[in-house]
């Protein structure tokens, strides 16, 4: 028995010592494998690392980039997809130039790399070019000039270069042309628009405030306040405009017209024609609105540029079925007397003398003419002039007690009754520099103004044709160069200063040569040049 309990205790310590070393081959075992995924993870790496090497030489080395063709490409359009008509994740073919969404496989601008051949794509959220289907990026200066195209961007001394030059650029084509002196393509029906839009494009702080993007890039609306839009958009069209680096002397104002119909809510169409000073006066508003304006003067870039002070006096007019003995009583009551009020305004509305009823001997109408200080008598506190409403007749007086930096005139021509729309063509005759409008100003404020507030003009929008069906064009002071330009659509070319007077002219635009006196200090004039306008 004590040989038996001898081996069976040799026998445990054997299996004990096998036991110990299976757990150190188990151990050994896995720390090899383990050996054995770093090393595959390290390799993995090192994939990968051949992998972004590999796509860094293609970006670099992308032999389609002698595909691209400049002359089809046109960013002006809306930003969707032309097969889907989506507006998310949408590149630019640089090939055709057409739209299409996507870049992965399956998607419209993969099936159109394969299908056509292009390869070349342009992620316009992005602004980054890839190589479909083999999809890579490529990053190559020698693109830099789409980027700008698609996006111009100004810095301070860019700006301030723009608007002293008179130095003619040369597009893609050829065809040489003057920043500021760009074509809008006329869509069907939208020459009023562009004419305004041309207008305010060389009103000199609205120009410099929206060609530094970082002005209006980061403005914040409530929720469903569409109004940032038609901000964006309008900054867009003034950097095109003034863009030197074109690849076409003309630009569309599609994406501006289309932000336009939406905050309006089709007020404004880009089918049918509307009114100049509809359209101006909404717009002034609607982008005082959007870039955080309030009552206050100082409030937003518009009411800087365009906004002035009146006094209006107000009286009521006794009514004519009054009897004799109650005339002289109801002359002494309150409402009856003459009360004043003060109003801010963005434009002068003048109203034309009314055109000769009858035809002269060779049976043509005979076109009057008026000189433009007859029509601005309106304004100087003396004129009385009666309004009539559905209850009450009024005697008005005007007066201006501030004048605005720019000043806009606006010409009633249109006469709309029961049955059509009227227009009066009488030709007013006006002065295109130093016109004086001190005599406006209330006597206790000429003061301020000793060089009885003298203004230039530097555009006139024009109507011609018949009040349905016909067309508007914008006579335009290119500041740089010192010369008039007349812009009808994607038509441009140069104007006479002495023709001007002879248009029937609708919108006019002044800016004024010196500044008012402040405090007693000593008026600064203006030196020609829009970036000392506001200081």
């Amino acid at each position: 028995m004590a040989k038996t309990r001898g081996e069976a205790q040799e026998s445990t310590g054997i299996d004990e010592q096998g036991s110990k070393m299976a757990l150190k081959r188990r151990q050994d075992a896995l720390d090899h494998d383990k050996y054995d995924e770093d090393d595959a993870m390290a390799n993995v790496g090192s994939e990968a690392k051949r992998r972004e090497l590999a796509n860094a030489s293609k970006s670099v080395e992308c032999p389609y980039l002698d595909t691209i063709d400049r002359n089809v490409l046109d960013f002006d359009f809306e930003k969707l997809c032309s097969v889907s008509l989506s507006r998310i994740n949408v590149y630019a073919c640089l090939v055709c130039g057409k739209y299409f969404q996507g870049r992965g496989q399956n998607t419209h601008a993969y099936t159109h790399s394969v299908s056509d051949g292009h390869r070349v794509f342009l992620n316009l959220e992005t602004k980054k070019f890839y190589c479909l289907p083999d999809n890579y990026e490529i990053i190559d200066p020698s693109l830099s000039d789409i980027l700008y195209v698609l996006d111009p961007i100004f810095s301070p001394d860019m700006i301030r270069q723009i608007e002293t030059t008179s130095k003619e650029v040369r597009a893609l084509g050829g065809m040489r042309y003057l920043p500021g002196v760009v074509g809008l393509n006329n869509i069907k029906a939208n020459d009023y628009c562009n004419a305004v839009l041309q207008a305010m494009s060389h009103v000199g702080p609205i120009r410099k405030y929206f060609l530094d993007r970082n002005n209006y890039k980061d403005i914040k609306r409530p929720p469903g306040d569409l109004s940032a839009i038609l901000v964006q958009r309008f900054g867009e069209l003034i950097r095109k405009l003034w863009n030197p680096r074109n690849f076409k002397a003309h630009v569309s104002p599609h994406e501006m017209l289309q932000a336009v119909v939406l905050c309006s809510k089709k007020k404004f169409q880009i089918t049918a024609q509307g009114d100049a000073e509809q359209f101006l006066t909404w717009l002034l508003n609607a982008l005082h609105m959007a870039l955080g304006g309030t009552k206050k003067a100082q409030s937003s870039i518009i009411y800087k540029a365009f906004r002035g002070e009146m006094r209006i006096h107000t009286k009521k007019i006794l009514p004519t079925d009054v009897d004799e003995s109650k005339r002289e009583e109801m002359l002494t009551l309150d409402e009856f007397q003459w009360k004043t009020t003060e109003s801010p305004f963005l434009h002068l509305t003048l109203e034309l003398p009314p055109p000769p009823l009858f035809k002269d001997e060779i049976q043509e109408n005979i076109i009057p003419q008026v000189s433009l200080f007859n029509v601005l008598a309106k304004f100087n506190g003396m004129t009385e002039k009666e309004y009539n409403t559905y209850k009450d007749n009024f005697l008005k007086k005007f007066e201006i007690i501030k004048l605005p930096p720019f000043l806009i005139l606006y010409f009633k021509r249109f006469t709309k009754n029961t049955f059509f729309l009227e227009k009066n063509p009488t030709i007013v005759n006006f002065p295109i520099k130093s016109v004086e409008f001190g005599d406006l100003v209330a006597p206790e404020f000429k003061h301020l103004y000793p060089d009885n507030a003298a203004y230039d003009l530097v555009a006139n929008i024009v109507h011609e044709g018949p009040p349905k069906g016909g067309i508007y064009k914008a006579h335009i002071l290119h500041e740089g160069s010192g010369k008039w330009f007349e812009m009808e659509d994607l038509h441009t070319g140069a104007a006479l200063p002495e023709v001007l007077p002879l248009s029937e002219a609708y919108i006019q635009i002044y800016k004024r040569i010196n500044e008012p006196l402040k405090d007693g200090k000593k008026s600064v004039q203006t030196k020609g040049k829009e970036g000392t306008m506001n200081k």
